[in-house]
């Protein structure tokens, strides 16, 4: 029925083929509803994960500093209105992007993960963190182009789509919940020990940041081979294949080495912000000579994604940034103690 109502929609006569969306409208907004969940969990978990970490240096470092830390991700935390307007926004722009791009950026993700990880060595830990936080709209993407490949062909495409943003929005809204939860209650009742909740993520808050990386590695797994498979769709032969495939590796391969040289220069969210102009530019330009127009103007759309999911989380990267400065110092610390003690115990 939706399939039928939207055929009657004239937009071929007065768009160009290239403005039109790749499926109906409606199977576009409820892909880019679950990508917007997806990004909302993933946001509210990190931001339990780090409010976990900074309680249990609590005990160790100075309580002011904590405190401070703590106010500062409550009112990241609380964000109303705004919250609500991001959320629809992200939700807008994985509608409008394209199944082709959405692969794209999917694949030079994913290239960068490994790639990063592999050359990351003792600073692996924090490279994971802020990476965690770098990947909102890719895993927005992911799962877009993953619900494009999955339920492609089905004859009850929207009723599929519309059970998967439903759970999506129920899973969104308990993660969202438990982060206020532990935000207001979890010293009180780490505390007091009466709330299961809190008890739980007491004794087992350190499995939270592997889970999401396993959750994670899942999700992009599948999206890599739905990516593959849709882009190498649009292609007529093995040749035309290659003439893109080859200058999108080469591009990449040199991105990423600068990029990482880049992140090493800077420091926290400016390193951040610097490398999604970059990559997304090099995308654009790599566009402009072997893609197609609606590639460019979807590559456009990318820009204010990334804008939309990392403007907002800056804090959780310089959190992320600030933390292993904290563990630095505080190793520095322990070892000056350590000093003067071996030195006594010689004499």
């Amino acid at each position: 029925m939706f399939s039928f109502i939207t055929s009657l929609i004239p937009t071929s006569y007065f768009l160009p083929e290239w403005l039109t969306l790749d499926t109906n409208p409606l199977d576009c907004l409820l892909q880019g509803l679950v990508g917007a969940c997806g990004i909302s969990v993933l946001c509210s978990l990190m931001r339990v994960h780090l409010f976990l970490e900074e309680e249990s240096w609590s005990d160790k470092s100075d309580k002011d500093t904590s405190n401070q830390r703590t106010a500062s991700h409550q009112r990241s935390a609380n964000k109303g209105l705004f919250g609500t307007l991001q959320f629809f926004l992200v939700t807008g722009v994985l509608a409008v992007v394209g199944s082709r791009v959405a692969s794209l950026v999917v694949l030079e993700f994913c290239l960068r993960a490994v790639s990063g990880l592999v050359t990351a060595g003792p600073e692996s830990s924090k490279f994971l963190q802020q990476l965690l936080v770098q990947s909102q709209f890719s895993l927005g993407c992911a799962l877009s182009c993953g619900l494009h490949f999955l339920h492609e062909g089905a004859s009850q495409r929207w009723l599929c789509l519309l059970l998967a943003a439903a759970l999506s929005w129920f899973l969104a809204r308990q993660a969202t919940l438990l982060l206020h939860h532990v935000m207001a209650l979890y010293k009180l009742h780490s505390s007091q020990r009466y709330c299961g909740i809190c008890i739980l993520l007491l004794t087992s808050g350190r499995c939270l940041l592997p889970m999401l990386c396993r959750t994670l590695i899942i999700t992009f797994s599948v999206a890599v081979v739905a990516a593959v498979s849709i882009i190498n769709r649009h292609f007529l032969s093995a040749t035309e294949a290659l003439r893109f495939w080859t200058p999108l590796t080469i591009c990449y391969t040199l991105l990423v080495v600068y990029m990482q040289e880049e992140q090493q220069r800077l420091s926290g969210s400016q390193a951040v912000l610097n490398t999604v102009v970059v990559r997304l530019g090099g995308l654009m330009v790599l566009m402009l000579t072997v893609g197609r127009w609606a590639d460019v103007l979807h590559i456009l759309m990318c820009f204010l994604g990334e804008a939309s999911c990392l403007i907002p989380t800056k804090d959780l990267l310089d959190a992320a940034s600030s933390q292993d400065e904290d563990d630095y110092t505080e190793y520095v610390k322990r070892e000056r103690r350590r000093r003067p003690q071996e030195k006594e115990h010689h004499r």
